[in-house]
């Protein structure tokens, strides 16, 4: 591992996984994944966090290392998912005078997930607000339930002004991956991730915004230290449910490539309209990503063939997701295709009707096996009503 400091006393001891390829058991990934662990060397030594079972040894190998035969008082342990919690046992076994900190949800879930390992001395039990002295260290920990478990708490670090925000800024990719272009698998994380739960980051934002952060030091992903306004304004977008860009995100899921033609004619009119226009194959491409740019994007354009009396399933599962993603504040415009009786258009808006703040751009147009040029007519109608 490259030794990477945070400062003269905090040190990252994390992980990369570069040949994991699917994060959760769903999420695509080209560049592994990173999991980060630090460790605060003071009178008291604290590692904040563990890592995921596939790299226990390794990580265990790092904590090691820089204690250089010393031992750890305390195991801060900020989100119990397993991606973070799987070596906890380990580092128990091997460091049996530790302490585990947490609050009460932390050891309910530990026990869960460890049921043969009885913490019942190894709680330090911490609650909003309290803090621990290291020396010169001292964590405050504030909850943050359900960003994105219901035990999430971040840490912050007064001397060296570090933020230790759980899964909060945290990226796809091992910890170097792409570091200079922080924003698209940050996106694509948050909204696939942590993205239900807008009202949480909500309500950490505001309270972390009076604290005086240097350091951000998620979970995933790089250590953030310069133009900090930058990503938490970003959340800030984010986690409000509002746009981050001006543009139309056509989502299409085409049976036989029909759909997919008439749309690509529909995205260049919007084009020659000025308009920044992204389209994404739902069938074929990362769905994950296609959850991004909806959330992305202020306009939204459905176009699905009808299958089974519906809609063609890519879409059906497309739309599940935004839903579960709470997807709102947007227009969104629909394109049908149907050789003998369409029906995605009345599925696609029995759908978008359960979620908050949608409206739905006229007109709805539907094209019958192909497009033609008497569709034009419609579609430069649509055209100009996504650009109003």
């Amino acid at each position: 591992m490259t030794e990477k400091f945070i400062s003269d006393s905090i040190k990252y001891i994390g992980v990369d996984d570069p040949d994991l390829t699917l994060f959760e058991s769903q999420y695509v990934l080209e560049n592994g994944m990173a999991y980060n662990s630090y460790l605060i060397d003071d009178d008291e030594i604290a590692v904040m966090d563990a890592v995921d079972a596939r790299k226990i040894d390794e990580w265990m190998d790092n904590v090691n290392r820089e204690l250089a035969g010393r031992k750890p008082s305390y195991l801060v342990v900020l989100h119990v998912e397993p991606d973070h919690s799987a070596g906890v046992k380990k580092f128990l076994e091997t460091y049996p005078e530790a302490k585990v900190v947490g609050n009460a949800k932390t050891f309910t879930f530990l026990s869960q997930f460890f049921s043969d390992f009885n913490f019942d001395d190894k709680k330090v039990v911490v609650k909003d607000a309290d803090t621990l002295k290291l020396g010169k260290h001292t964590l405050t920990f504030l909850t943050a339930p359900m960003v994105h478990w219901p035990e999430t708490m971040v840490a912050y670090e007064s001397a060296d002004k570090v933020l230790f925000s759980a899964d909060a800024f945290g990226k796809f990719g091992v910890y170097d991956a792409d570091k200079d272009n922080w924003t698209c698998e940050a996106r694509r994380y948050y909204f696939n991730i942590v993205g239900k739960y807008g009202a949480p980051v909500q309500m950490l934002l505001k309270k972390v915004a009076n604290l005086d952060i240097k350091v951000i030091a998620p979970l995933h992903g790089p250590v953030l230290s310069s133009n900090l306004k930058y990503y938490i304004d970003l959340y800030n977008t984010w986690s409000s449910y509002e746009p981050e860009d001006k543009g139309v995100f056509i989502a299409v899921a085409s049976i036989h490539g029909n759909t997919i033609k008439a749309v690509e004619i529909l995205a260049e009119k919007l084009r020659a309209h000025g308009v920044k226009v992204s389209v994404s194959d739902i069938a074929r491409d990362d769905i994950a990503e296609a959850v991004e740019d909806a959330f992305r994007y202020d306009r939204l354009v459905l176009a699905a063939s009808s299958y089974d009396g519906g809609v063609f399933t890519p879409m059906e599962s497309f739309l599940s997701r935004l839903k579960h993603k709470n997807f709102q504040n947007r227009k969104v415009a629909i394109v049908e295709n149907g050789t003998w009786a369409p029906t995605a258009a009345k599925t696609i808006k029995a759908t978008l009707s359960e979620m908050k703040n949608i409206t739905l751009v006229e007109p709805v147009v539907t094209i019958r096996s192909a497009y033609k040029p008497s569709d034009e007519a419609a579609f430069d109608a649509l055209a100009e009503a996504l650009c109003k």
